[in-house]
């Protein structure tokens, strides 16, 4: 074989492995890059327990963090405080976060601890006067609204120190709140009042009322305009619905085909009301017939229709994405589909269950994005991606 021709065989050889394998430039390889999988956040969902009463049987004490695009799949539990008078674990009875601080909250009967989610550690506990009931966090992450276990009052709580800012009194037995997405108006349910309080947040003072609606109300839920309110009832099996903006009672809807019962917890036959994120339907729980209940989120609010569950359910939330929904008997539900897909379940495999659960989106440690507790509208949010 002659030189010439070993030495075009070469200079062949070199040109197809520049071609194949370029070296990497500060230009354009010609290649699109495939981004890693450490450049994306994970998506999980964060369970606080015991999240329905203090039931330790439910899945124990701590923050149970499940991998929700692994088939919700257990990854971890944080311990918690929040510890009652005789040294056993406090009731759970919100969960939320800010994500500028990094930090997830939880409130007990008696106050609200901060998490660093970076580090795992406790920034800072605090009990407050009037113990604590389920929270709101603002949309800048930097202020809560906190309700008083059921007294008459709301604090108002600077979230980075802990320290309150106000108290806002309302009526007698302050529990749900709802912070507003525009961050101007935060939405205080108290059980023993017919109406819904709005309190405007740059003043710390309630300015309107919404209502009445037929009995106190219960755990509620707001579109992504703020211009619709879908709430629970104490003795109706199903919801109404009033306008935000009128403060008018806009519709009434009874559950058909089921009777409302007794029920073990909350004292009430439909505690837990969602509304899918694209708003489109509305779900609501049936705690007699251990059922969720699923209309049309417009009228007549049609009624569509309904999913067994394995255990009495008191709340239910959604993914950000809108595919599953979260009851807080335990499932995991296709929302497409209304097929259960999974069950929750601790290292050991213990049955989870919890009214106080929230999906966070982490990269490095660092909350890129984050759903809610409670299952709001999205809709506005999801036109503006």
């Amino acid at each position: 074989m002659s030189n010439k021709f070993i030495l075009l065989r070469l200079a062949l050889a070199f040109t197809i492995f520049f071609f194949v394998f370029p070296t990497p430039s500060s230009g354009n390889t010609g290649f699109a890059e495939k981004p890693s999988e450490l450049d994306r956040p994970k998506k999980y969902l964060y369970v606080a327990v015991p999240g329905i009463r203090n039931y330790l049987g439910y899945g124990g004490h701590g923050v149970l963090v499940f991998d929700i695009e692994s088939g919700h799949r257990f990854v971890k539990r944080i311990p918690m405080r929040g510890y009652a008078a005789n040294g056993k674990p406090s009731n759970v009875k919100g969960i939320a976060v800010s994500i500028p601080l990094n930090s997830l909250f939880i409130s007990t009967l008696e106050g609200v601890q901060r998490l660093d989610l970076k580090t795992e550690t406790l920034v800072w506990e605090r009990a407050y006067e009037g113990g604590a009931d389920r929270m709101s966090i603002s949309p800048d992450g930097m202020t809560m609204y906190l309700p008083s276990l059921e007294k008459d009052f709301w604090n108002v709580i600077n979230c980075e120190t802990g320290d309150r800012i106000a108290t806002i009194p309302v009526h007698e037995r302050a529990h749900n709140t709802i912070y507003g997405p525009s961050g101007f108006y935060a939405y205080l349910a108290d059980i023993n009042s017919p109406y819904l309080h709005v309190a405007d947040t740059r003043l710390h003072e309630v300015t309107r009322k919404i209502g009445p609606f037929s009995h106190g109300i219960r755990p509620f839920t707001i579109n992504s305009e703020e211009s619709l309110v879908f709430v629970n009832v104490n003795e109706r099996l199903g919801f109404e619905v009033g306008d935000l903006q009128t403060g008018e009672v806009l519709a009434k809807i009874q559950v058909e085909g089921w009777d409302k019962g007794p029920v073990r917890r909350h004292g009430n036959p439909s505690h837990g009301i969602g509304l899918t994120p694209d708003e489109s339907e509305i779900w609501i729980c049936d705690g007699h017939n251990m059922r969720l209940h699923l209309f049309q989120a417009f009228p007549p609010y049609q009624q569509l229709t309904t999913i067994p569950l394995q255990d009495m359910p008191g709340w239910i939330t959604f993914s950000l994405d809108g595919r599953f929904a979260y009851p807080s008997s335990g499932e995991v539900i296709d929302v497409e589909t209304r097929k259960v897909l999974h069950l929750l379940q601790d290292e050991h495999h213990n049955y989870v269950a919890s009214e106080k659960m929230i999906e966070l989106h982490l990269l490095n440690g660092e909350v890129q994005a984050a759903g809610d507790q409670f299952g709001l509208g999205r809709k506005l949010t999801i036109s503006q991606e």
